[in-house]
């Protein structure tokens, strides 16, 4: 008897949550799919019924929640700079972003720099072009309000976002991949302040959003 529509697609969804999981924490290359399956609690073989390679299951668990990832946040909420720095106060604690279980663009730039896999190459890039839409916008809008020291010039937002991922996205990396502690964090810590100044936070202010958010206070 043949399994029914619904099966089908409940079987399918299973399959790309145990994905969305397991991409999110490893990335492309360290997930197989048995580990994928097994997850799900379904055979290896069940898996080309639904998809037809690794890549295109990534593809489609990258597509299915980018909408609605947390750094989708950076163009709603209130515009201040506090709120733009609480979205990435969410970066610095590693810990916290490796149970993430939703590979929106930022995990997919913090998993896959150096990935040689056309796929994931294409998918790296339109993860990076949008999350950095996502922070011209933000920065435009703040800057019109006069919340930013510069003026809202696309050229000069542009290079500040592209300064920003830069640094964000290399501190984790980097920082994911040592094991000593404390050393993580002060890469973090510096990065983090890095991206404060570029936002013209100065010296007196700093300390008190370093503060208020928890970001010195170690890998909790």
């Amino acid at each position: 008897m043949p399994y029914s529509t619904n099966h089908k697609a409940e079987s399918r969804e299973r399959i790309l949550k145990s994905a969305i999981e397991l991409f999110s924490r490893q990335g492309f290359e360290k997930v197989s799919i048995g580990q994928i399956m097994k997850l799900a609690k379904m055979t290896h073989g069940a898996f080309y019924a639904h998809f037809a390679s690794k890549e295109a299951l990534y593809r489609e668990s990258v597509r299915k929640t980018l909408e609605r990832s947390h750094a989708a946040r950076l163009v709603k909420g209130p515009l201040s700079v506090k709120h733009l720095t609480d979205l990435v106060a969410n970066y610095w604690n590693l810990q916290e972003l490796e149970r993430k279980r939703k590979p929106g663009p930022e995990t997919v730039l913090f998993n896959e720099i150096g990935n040689d896999n056309a796929e994931v190459r294409t998918l790296f890039e339109a993860s990076y072009l949008r999350m950095k839409k996502m922070l011209e916008t933000r920065l435009i809008a703040l800057s019109r309000l006069k919340k930013l020291p510069f003026d809202p010039d696309r050229e000069v937002i542009a290079e500040k976002s592209r300064a920003i991922l830069a640094s964000l996205v290399g501190a984790v990396a980097i920082a994911k991949s040592l094991p000593d502690e404390q050393e993580r964090q002060r890469i973090l810590d510096a990065a983090q302040r890095n991206i404060l100044q570029m936002l013209g936070v100065d010296e007196s202010e700093l300390e008190g959003m370093l503060g208020d958010s928890g970001y010195e206070h170690g890998l909790a």
